[in-house]
């Protein structure tokens, strides 16, 4: 199994989730986070002056799939996310070893 986390811009949730859905792929959890990359910020305009914003609202969206899913669901987001501008976002997959399911206490260790 694979922990795939992907952050991204938080106007490409739906089109992300759409792509994800698409591929037949439908547990996910999403989490409002900050961050910044190599642009480090931006500036803004308000009341007629600069202002610096260090830290730039994504959105992040973790999924546990099977090692055989993972290519798909990474080009699902791939898709979904692009924008062609700097800050579309990074995808990171991290192996799983177990999952427990609370309720029914089953083991998956694919």
């Amino acid at each position: 199994m694979q922990l795939i986390k992907a952050i991204v811009k938080p106007e490409r949730l739906d089109a992300v989730k759409a792509a994800l859905e698409e591929a037949s792929v439908f547990g996910m959890t999403i989490t409002e986070v900050q961050g910044r990359g190599e642009q480090k910020g931006i500036s803004l305009q308000y009341r007629g002056g600069n202002i610096e914003v260090d830290l730039i609202p994504k959105v992040e969206i973790e999924l546990v799939v099977s090692d055989k899913t993972a290519d798909i669901v990474i080009e699902a987001i791939k898709k979904g996310a692009y924008t062609g501008k700097i800050g579309d976002g990074r995808i990171f997959v991290m192996p799983v070893s177990k999952s427990i399911k609370i309720r029914t206490n089953e083991v998956i260790t694919e």
